[in-house]
Protein backbone atom coordinates (compact mmCIF):
# COMPACT_ATOMS: atom_id res chain seq x y z
CA UNK A 1 0.00 0.00 0.00
CA UNK A 2 1.03 3.55 -0.82
CA UNK A 3 1.12 5.44 2.31
CA UNK A 4 1.11 8.69 3.27
CA UNK A 5 2.52 9.64 6.89
CA UNK A 6 1.34 13.04 8.26
CA UNK A 7 3.07 13.80 11.55
CA UNK A 8 4.79 17.27 13.20
CA UNK A 9 7.18 19.06 11.23
CA UNK A 10 10.18 17.68 9.72
CA UNK A 11 12.03 20.37 11.66
CA UNK A 12 15.55 20.28 14.12
CA UNK A 13 13.98 18.10 16.89
CA UNK A 14 15.70 14.60 17.24
CA UNK A 15 12.86 12.55 18.52
CA UNK A 16 10.46 14.14 16.14
CA UNK A 17 12.70 12.58 13.45
CA UNK A 18 13.51 9.69 14.75
CA UNK A 19 10.17 8.26 15.42
CA UNK A 20 9.24 9.35 11.88
CA UNK A 21 12.25 7.46 11.20
CA UNK A 22 10.57 4.12 13.19
CA UNK A 23 7.87 4.50 11.74
CA UNK A 24 9.08 4.23 8.11
CA UNK A 25 11.63 1.61 8.75
CA UNK A 26 7.72 -0.31 10.39
CA UNK A 27 5.82 0.40 7.46
CA UNK A 28 8.45 -0.44 4.73
CA UNK A 29 9.57 -3.56 6.60
CA UNK A 30 5.76 -4.77 6.16
CA UNK A 31 6.01 -4.01 2.45
CA UNK A 32 4.39 -0.81 2.53
CA UNK A 33 5.84 2.36 0.29
CA UNK A 34 5.51 5.41 3.05
CA UNK A 35 6.14 9.25 2.14
CA UNK A 36 5.66 11.64 5.20
CA UNK A 37 3.88 14.67 3.87
CA UNK A 38 6.19 17.48 4.63
CA UNK A 39 4.48 21.37 5.75
CA UNK A 40 5.74 24.37 7.02
CA UNK A 41 3.64 26.93 7.97
CA UNK A 42 2.51 29.95 6.10
CA UNK A 43 3.17 33.61 7.01
CA UNK A 44 1.69 34.64 10.37
CA UNK A 45 -1.15 36.55 10.41
CA UNK A 46 -4.01 38.38 11.99
CA UNK A 47 -5.21 34.95 13.85
CA UNK A 48 -2.18 33.71 14.24
CA UNK A 49 -1.02 37.03 16.35
CA UNK A 50 -4.55 37.35 18.24
CA UNK A 51 -3.33 33.85 19.65
CA UNK A 52 -0.05 34.88 20.61
CA UNK A 53 -2.16 37.95 22.37
CA UNK A 54 -4.34 35.19 24.22
CA UNK A 55 -0.90 33.58 25.42
CA UNK A 56 0.38 36.71 26.74
CA UNK A 57 -2.85 37.43 28.72
CA UNK A 58 -2.14 34.34 30.28
CA UNK A 59 0.64 33.82 30.83
CA UNK A 60 0.06 37.72 32.83
CA UNK A 61 -2.68 35.79 34.89
CA UNK A 62 -1.65 32.59 35.43
CA UNK A 63 2.50 32.81 35.05
CA UNK A 64 2.71 29.14 36.14
CA UNK A 65 0.69 27.63 34.28
CA UNK A 66 1.12 29.48 31.03
CA UNK A 67 4.26 29.92 29.21
CA UNK A 68 5.41 33.65 28.22
CA UNK A 69 5.31 33.21 24.38
CA UNK A 70 8.60 33.88 22.25
CA UNK A 71 8.03 35.04 18.91
CA UNK A 72 11.74 34.83 18.40
CA UNK A 73 14.00 35.63 15.86
CA UNK A 74 13.45 34.91 12.57
CA UNK A 75 16.34 33.55 10.70
CA UNK A 76 17.70 34.35 7.39
CA UNK A 77 17.54 31.08 4.87
CA UNK A 78 21.13 31.45 4.82
CA UNK A 79 21.37 31.32 8.68
CA UNK A 80 18.94 28.66 8.95
CA UNK A 81 20.50 26.60 5.99
CA UNK A 82 24.08 26.40 8.38
CA UNK A 83 21.80 25.74 11.98
CA UNK A 84 19.47 22.48 10.55
CA UNK A 85 22.81 21.30 7.97
CA UNK A 86 22.56 18.44 10.37
CA UNK A 87 19.10 17.80 10.43
CA UNK A 88 18.53 17.93 6.67
CA UNK A 89 21.48 16.08 5.77
CA UNK A 90 19.56 13.09 8.12
CA UNK A 91 15.86 13.82 6.51
CA UNK A 92 17.33 13.80 3.55
CA UNK A 93 19.33 10.35 3.46
CA UNK A 94 16.94 8.26 5.82
CA UNK A 95 13.47 10.44 5.75
CA UNK A 96 11.07 9.51 2.20
CA UNK A 97 8.92 13.12 2.07
CA UNK A 98 6.76 14.90 0.16
CA UNK A 99 7.67 18.53 -1.39
CA UNK A 100 6.78 21.21 1.43
CA UNK A 101 2.98 21.84 1.58
CA UNK A 102 2.01 25.69 3.11
CA UNK A 103 -1.70 25.59 2.86
CA UNK A 104 -5.15 23.68 3.30
CA UNK A 105 -4.92 23.64 -0.55
CA UNK A 106 -1.82 22.02 -0.56
CA UNK A 107 -2.81 19.07 0.73
CA UNK A 108 -6.11 18.89 -1.26
CA UNK A 109 -3.31 19.04 -4.03
CA UNK A 110 -1.29 16.48 -2.22
CA UNK A 111 -3.44 13.72 -2.21
CA UNK A 112 -4.51 13.46 -5.86
CA UNK A 113 -0.52 14.09 -6.95
CA UNK A 114 0.67 11.32 -4.79
CA UNK A 115 -1.80 9.00 -4.78
CA UNK A 116 -1.86 7.81 -1.78
CA UNK A 117 -4.50 4.58 -0.96
CA UNK A 118 -3.75 5.03 2.66
CA UNK A 119 -2.25 7.08 5.70
CA UNK A 120 -1.40 6.87 9.14
CA UNK A 121 -1.67 10.03 11.26
CA UNK A 122 1.28 10.19 14.23
CA UNK A 123 3.53 9.73 16.11
CA UNK A 124 4.73 12.97 18.46
CA UNK A 125 2.12 15.76 19.70
CA UNK A 126 0.54 16.06 15.90
CA UNK A 127 -2.88 16.42 17.61
CA UNK A 128 -1.52 19.29 19.90
CA UNK A 129 -3.31 22.55 18.93
CA UNK A 130 -0.73 24.64 20.21
CA UNK A 131 1.91 22.85 18.27
CA UNK A 132 -0.16 22.51 15.07
CA UNK A 133 -1.37 25.32 12.58
CA UNK A 134 -2.86 22.36 10.44
CA UNK A 135 -5.29 20.69 13.23
CA UNK A 136 -7.97 20.09 11.00
CA UNK A 137 -5.38 18.30 8.30
CA UNK A 138 -4.07 16.50 10.76
CA UNK A 139 -7.42 14.28 11.25
CA UNK A 140 -6.98 14.34 7.12
CA UNK A 141 -10.17 17.41 6.65
CA UNK A 142 -8.55 16.96 3.23
CA UNK A 143 -10.08 14.19 1.98
CA UNK A 144 -13.05 13.93 4.21
CA UNK A 145 -16.12 11.75 2.45
CA UNK A 146 -13.94 10.20 -0.08
CA UNK A 147 -14.27 6.54 -0.33
CA UNK A 148 -11.69 3.75 -0.44
CA UNK A 149 -8.99 5.17 1.37
CA UNK A 150 -7.57 3.79 4.77
CA UNK A 151 -7.17 6.24 7.53
CA UNK A 152 -5.89 4.92 10.73
CA UNK A 153 -3.64 7.09 13.70
CA UNK A 154 -0.89 5.54 15.45
CA UNK A 155 0.21 6.89 18.50
CA UNK A 156 -0.75 10.04 17.79
CA UNK A 157 -0.75 12.69 21.03
CA UNK A 158 -2.38 15.23 22.35
CA UNK A 159 0.38 15.88 24.68
CA UNK A 160 -1.98 16.79 27.47
CA UNK A 161 -4.31 15.02 29.27
CA UNK A 162 -6.50 18.47 29.17
CA UNK A 163 -8.49 18.91 25.83
CA UNK A 164 -6.99 22.03 24.67
CA UNK A 165 -9.58 22.58 21.60
CA UNK A 166 -12.08 25.44 21.29
CA UNK A 167 -16.19 23.74 20.19
CA UNK A 168 -15.62 24.69 16.84
CA UNK A 169 -12.41 22.85 16.53
CA UNK A 170 -13.86 19.93 18.53
CA UNK A 171 -16.91 19.50 16.21
CA UNK A 172 -14.77 19.25 13.27
CA UNK A 173 -11.98 17.54 14.32
CA UNK A 174 -14.79 14.91 15.53
CA UNK A 175 -16.37 14.91 12.40
CA UNK A 176 -12.96 13.57 10.75
CA UNK A 177 -11.72 11.16 13.14
CA UNK A 178 -14.75 9.29 12.81
CA UNK A 179 -14.06 8.20 9.03
CA UNK A 180 -11.09 7.01 10.62
CA UNK A 181 -10.70 2.94 10.57
CA UNK A 182 -8.50 3.02 13.64
CA UNK A 183 -7.39 5.19 15.99
CA UNK A 184 -4.22 4.93 18.31
CA UNK A 185 -2.78 7.21 20.32
CA UNK A 186 0.64 7.93 22.75
CA UNK A 187 -0.63 8.12 26.14
CA UNK A 188 -3.28 6.58 28.04
CA UNK A 189 -5.01 10.07 28.32
CA UNK A 190 -5.65 10.12 25.16
CA UNK A 191 -8.16 7.41 25.23
CA UNK A 192 -10.13 9.19 27.38
CA UNK A 193 -9.90 12.05 25.13
CA UNK A 194 -10.59 10.60 21.83
CA UNK A 195 -13.71 9.01 23.89
CA UNK A 196 -15.21 12.08 25.29
CA UNK A 197 -14.57 14.98 23.00
CA UNK A 198 -14.19 13.66 19.62
CA UNK A 199 -16.63 10.35 20.01
CA UNK A 200 -13.96 7.16 19.02
CA UNK A 201 -12.70 4.20 20.50
CA UNK A 202 -8.62 4.68 20.87
CA UNK A 203 -6.02 1.66 21.79
CA UNK A 204 -2.92 3.07 23.78
CA UNK A 205 0.02 1.90 21.75
CA UNK A 206 4.33 2.36 21.80
CA UNK A 207 6.08 5.35 20.62
CA UNK A 208 7.76 3.91 17.31
CA UNK A 209 10.62 4.59 18.04
CA UNK A 210 9.94 1.75 20.64
CA UNK A 211 9.04 -1.04 17.66
CA UNK A 212 12.76 -1.21 16.40
CA UNK A 213 15.62 -2.38 18.60
CA UNK A 214 18.51 -0.95 19.97
CA UNK A 215 20.41 -2.36 17.06
CA UNK A 216 18.75 -0.87 14.62
CA UNK A 217 19.53 2.29 15.93
CA UNK A 218 23.67 1.29 16.53
CA UNK A 219 23.40 0.54 13.31
CA UNK A 220 22.54 4.29 12.29
CA UNK A 221 25.55 5.18 14.21
CA UNK A 222 28.19 3.29 12.79
CA UNK A 223 27.24 3.63 9.43
CA UNK A 224 27.48 7.52 9.93
CA UNK A 225 31.09 6.41 11.41
CA UNK A 226 29.94 8.83 15.03
CA UNK A 227 33.02 9.10 17.35
CA UNK A 228 32.89 8.26 20.65
CA UNK A 229 31.16 10.84 22.97
CA UNK A 230 33.11 12.89 25.31
CA UNK A 231 31.71 12.02 28.61
CA UNK A 232 29.56 9.63 30.12
CA UNK A 233 27.02 11.50 32.39
CA UNK A 234 24.74 12.57 29.83
CA UNK A 235 22.30 15.31 30.05
CA UNK A 236 19.85 16.40 27.80
CA UNK A 237 18.16 19.70 28.79
CA UNK A 238 15.58 21.60 26.55
CA UNK A 239 14.95 24.07 29.11
CA UNK A 240 17.92 24.98 31.34
CA UNK A 241 17.64 26.36 34.38
CA UNK A 242 20.44 26.33 37.27
CA UNK A 243 18.35 23.85 38.80
CA UNK A 244 19.25 21.44 36.81
CA UNK A 245 22.88 22.32 36.27
CA UNK A 246 22.92 22.45 40.43
CA UNK A 247 21.82 18.46 40.10
CA UNK A 248 23.63 17.65 37.60
CA UNK A 249 27.24 18.58 39.53
CA UNK A 250 25.86 17.07 42.56
CA UNK A 251 25.43 14.03 40.55
CA UNK A 252 28.40 13.82 38.59
CA UNK A 253 30.53 14.47 42.19
CA UNK A 254 28.69 11.53 43.50
CA UNK A 255 29.25 9.09 40.63
CA UNK A 256 32.53 10.13 39.61
CA UNK A 257 30.92 10.46 35.52
CA UNK A 258 31.68 12.96 33.48
CA UNK A 259 28.69 15.36 31.73
CA UNK A 260 28.42 15.94 28.11
CA UNK A 261 25.35 16.50 26.24
CA UNK A 262 24.54 16.96 22.41
CA UNK A 263 22.46 19.66 21.69
CA UNK A 264 23.23 23.18 20.76
CA UNK A 265 24.46 25.92 23.12
CA UNK A 266 21.67 28.15 21.71
CA UNK A 267 18.97 26.14 20.61
CA UNK A 268 15.70 27.62 19.26
CA UNK A 269 13.61 27.99 22.00
CA UNK A 270 16.51 30.55 23.73
CA UNK A 271 18.65 31.87 21.33
CA UNK A 272 18.88 35.25 20.32
CA UNK A 273 19.14 37.39 17.08
CA UNK A 274 22.86 38.41 18.90
CA UNK A 275 23.47 34.54 19.32
CA UNK A 276 23.15 33.80 15.66
CA UNK A 277 24.59 36.65 14.35
CA UNK A 278 27.71 36.73 16.41
CA UNK A 279 28.32 33.24 17.26
CA UNK A 280 26.14 31.20 14.66
CA UNK A 281 28.18 27.88 15.34
CA UNK A 282 27.08 27.88 19.09
CA UNK A 283 23.51 27.29 17.19
CA UNK A 284 24.20 24.72 15.07
CA UNK A 285 22.40 21.08 16.13
CA UNK A 286 24.47 18.42 15.85
CA UNK A 287 23.88 15.39 13.77
CA UNK A 288 21.10 12.66 14.84
CA UNK A 289 23.29 10.26 14.85
CA UNK A 290 25.79 11.76 17.27
CA UNK A 291 22.32 12.31 19.44
CA UNK A 292 21.52 8.42 19.75
CA UNK A 293 25.78 7.67 20.13
CA UNK A 294 24.84 9.53 23.30
CA UNK A 295 22.90 6.55 24.52
CA UNK A 296 25.32 4.24 23.77
CA UNK A 297 28.23 5.51 25.78
CA UNK A 298 26.55 7.10 28.42
CA UNK A 299 26.21 5.48 32.36
CA UNK A 300 23.62 7.54 33.19
CA UNK A 301 21.27 9.86 31.93
CA UNK A 302 19.58 13.19 32.91
CA UNK A 303 16.83 14.43 30.83
CA UNK A 304 13.90 16.93 30.98
CA UNK A 305 12.14 15.33 27.29
CA UNK A 306 9.82 12.64 26.16
CA UNK A 307 12.67 10.81 23.85
CA UNK A 308 15.49 11.26 26.17
CA UNK A 309 13.28 9.35 28.03
CA UNK A 310 12.23 6.92 25.48
CA UNK A 311 15.81 6.33 24.41
CA UNK A 312 17.35 5.67 28.08
CA UNK A 313 14.57 2.79 28.39
CA UNK A 314 15.62 1.24 24.88
CA UNK A 315 19.34 1.45 25.66
CA UNK A 316 19.03 0.18 29.26
CA UNK A 317 20.86 3.07 30.78
CA UNK A 318 19.98 4.40 34.30
CA UNK A 319 17.97 7.59 33.82
CA UNK A 320 16.79 10.49 35.73
CA UNK A 321 14.15 12.24 33.99
CA UNK A 322 12.92 16.36 34.94
CA UNK A 323 8.91 16.33 34.02
CA UNK A 324 7.89 20.20 32.67
CA UNK A 325 4.63 20.70 33.65
CA UNK A 326 4.42 23.55 30.91
CA UNK A 327 5.27 20.98 27.78
CA UNK A 328 3.22 18.22 29.62
CA UNK A 329 3.33 15.89 32.47
CA UNK A 330 1.29 12.80 31.03
CA UNK A 331 3.55 11.83 28.16
CA UNK A 332 6.38 11.07 30.90
CA UNK A 333 3.91 9.49 33.29
CA UNK A 334 2.01 7.54 30.76
CA UNK A 335 5.49 5.92 29.81
CA UNK A 336 6.79 5.49 33.36
CA UNK A 337 3.77 3.57 34.11
CA UNK A 338 3.77 1.26 31.42
CA UNK A 339 7.02 -0.13 32.79
CA UNK A 340 6.53 0.63 36.38
CA UNK A 341 9.50 3.17 36.79
CA UNK A 342 7.21 6.16 38.20
CA UNK A 343 9.82 6.63 40.47
CA UNK A 344 12.53 7.81 37.83
CA UNK A 345 10.96 11.16 37.28
CA UNK A 346 11.40 13.95 39.81
CA UNK A 347 10.38 17.10 39.96
CA UNK A 348 12.17 20.55 41.59
CA UNK A 349 10.78 19.86 44.83
CA UNK A 350 12.00 16.12 44.98
CA UNK A 351 15.76 16.68 43.87
CA UNK A 352 17.34 16.82 46.55
CA UNK A 353 16.31 13.42 47.80
CA UNK A 354 16.88 12.18 44.77
CA UNK A 355 18.43 8.53 45.42
CA UNK A 356 20.57 8.46 42.44
CA UNK A 357 21.87 4.99 43.09
CA UNK A 358 17.81 3.19 42.69
CA UNK A 359 18.80 0.17 40.34
CA UNK A 360 16.36 -0.33 37.87
CA UNK A 361 15.15 -4.12 36.68
CA UNK A 362 15.95 -4.05 33.19
CA UNK A 363 14.98 -7.62 32.41
CA UNK A 364 11.25 -6.75 33.41
CA UNK A 365 11.33 -3.73 31.30
CA UNK A 366 12.39 -5.73 28.21
CA UNK A 367 9.69 -8.30 29.17
CA UNK A 368 7.12 -5.49 29.59
CA UNK A 369 8.38 -4.11 25.94
CA UNK A 370 8.43 -6.72 24.04
CA UNK A 371 4.24 -7.52 24.85
CA UNK A 372 3.86 -3.66 24.10
CA UNK A 373 5.72 -3.97 21.01
CA UNK A 374 3.68 -7.20 20.03
CA UNK A 375 0.49 -5.42 20.17
CA UNK A 376 1.14 -2.32 19.12
CA UNK A 377 2.45 -4.03 15.64
CA UNK A 378 -0.60 -6.19 16.14
CA UNK A 379 -2.50 -2.78 15.40
CA UNK A 380 -0.62 -1.80 12.00
CA UNK A 381 -0.70 -5.31 10.70
CA UNK A 382 -4.10 -6.08 11.51
CA UNK A 383 -5.32 -2.30 9.91
CA UNK A 384 -3.07 -1.94 7.02
CA UNK A 385 -2.53 -5.19 6.06
CA UNK A 386 1.10 -7.13 6.03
Amino acid sequence: MKIGILTQRLHSNYGGLLQNYALHKVLKDNGHTALTIDWKPGSRNLKWYLSVGGLYILHAILPSMFEKPSLGYTLTKEEDAIITKHMRYFREKYLPHTRIMKSSKDFKKCHKEYAFEGYVVGSDQCWRPCYNRFQREMFLSFIFGLNDIKRISYAASFGSDKWEYDDVLTADCAKYAQEFDAISVREDSGVNLCKHNLGVEAKHVLDPTMLLDKEVYIALVKAENEEESCGNLYYYFLDPSDEKKNTLKTIAARTGLKPFSVIPKYNSDHRTKENVKNEIEDCVYPSVTKWLRAFMDAEMLFVDSFHGMVFSIIFNKPFWVLGNPKRGMSRFLSLLKIFHLENRLVTPDTLEQLDIWTKINWDEVNRIRGEWRKLSLSFLNDNLGE
